[in-house]
């Protein structure tokens, strides 16, 4: 086929759109919503996910070491702790200072610490922080295994607590996201067939004038991208606008903050590439794909 051919075909597939306007803007918000179902659902998936590796975070190891450790050892111990590949931070924590902590917490008790004198009956330690709470008794196993540690203490029910909600949470939401795309896709294949055969005897006309099958599904190719096309610019749009005005909301809610913190939060502007590419694209593949299908069986005539 030449390229005027061409042209001319894509340029068919452009006026339909404004010719069949009834059916294409059916079409358009049929694949808005399915659009807008499938990838609100993704971004919540995320989000959750985010959040609960936030609270992980701040999860803390503590490496209580034996007393009388000089600072050599205390400094080996250090750097080797910082090494380990699962610890993304490692900070030292005196007895001195865990003892002015103590007085703080425990003013009340004034007298008692007084008897102690210069007598600090704490040891010091190391805080740490891991990158993935699954492989939690890995790293411990490994601390364990080197000198002068005198006992490790690890928040193991709250880890477990936190890797069971992860497995359940990609569970529900891996079976929210199918069932979303299965019933996105039945809608658009109902609503695209009804589109084509609205039109069935245009179809049947061109084939019996001749025209090849190519010739014929070019135009409902185009007509369908530019419909998914539109589609996924208008469900960026509504995302990047309800998305943004729950960010706002949830920068409100100080105490949830605290405990999430504002970070575990995707922006926005993190991910609009993304969110872009996946809307814009899929709208317009799902568009054209489906009107081509659409077309075969009144082809076949």
């Amino acid at each position: 086929m030449k390229f005027s051919g061409i042209k001319y075909l894509v340029e068919q597939g452009i006026d339909n759109v404004w010719k069949n306007r009834m059916m294409a803007f059916a079409s358009f918000c049929v694949l808005l919503v399915s659009l807008l179902l499938v990838g609100l659902s993704v971004l919540a998936y995320y989000n959750v996910n985010s959040i609960i590796g936030g609270i992980e975070s701040k999860n803390e190891v503590i490496v209580y070491l034996e007393d009388g450790t000089n600072d050599a050892a205390l400094e080996e111990i250090g750097k080797k702790l910082e090494a380990m590949a699962n610890v993304t931070e490692a900070s030292f924590y005196s007895k001195e200072e865990a003892f002015e902590s103590l007085k703080s917490s425990m003013a009340e008790y004034e007298v008692l610490f007084e008897s102690l004198g210069d007598d600090n009956p704490l040891v010091d330690a190391y805080r740490l922080k891991v990158r993935d709470i699954g492989e939690i008794s890995n790293t411990i196993a490994q601390i364990e295994q080197m000198e002068h540690i005198y006992s490790i203490r690890a928040p193991y029910d709250f880890v477990n607590i936190l890797l069971q909600l992860r497995t359940i949470l990609t569970w529900v939401m891996g079976a929210i996201i199918f069932a979303m795309i299965i019933v996105s896709m039945v809608i658009i294949s109902n609503t695209t067939k009804a589109s084509v055969f609205a039109r069935r005897e245009e179809i049947q006309i061109m084939k019996y004038v001749g025209a090849t099958n190519a010739f014929i599904r070019l135009p409902f190719f185009v007509e369908g991208m530019v419909t998914g096309f539109l589609a996924g610019c208008s469900a960026l749009v509504i995302t990047w606008l309800l998305y943004d005005a729950l960010v706002g909301i949830l920068q409100d809610q100080v105490a949830l903050l605290s405990i999430i913190g504002m970070g575990s939060i995707i922006q926005f502007s993190e991910i609009y590439i993304k969110v872009t590419l996946a809307y814009v694209l899929g709208g317009a593949l799902i568009g054209a794909l489906g009107s081509v299908i659409c077309t075969r069986r009144h082809i076949n005539v």
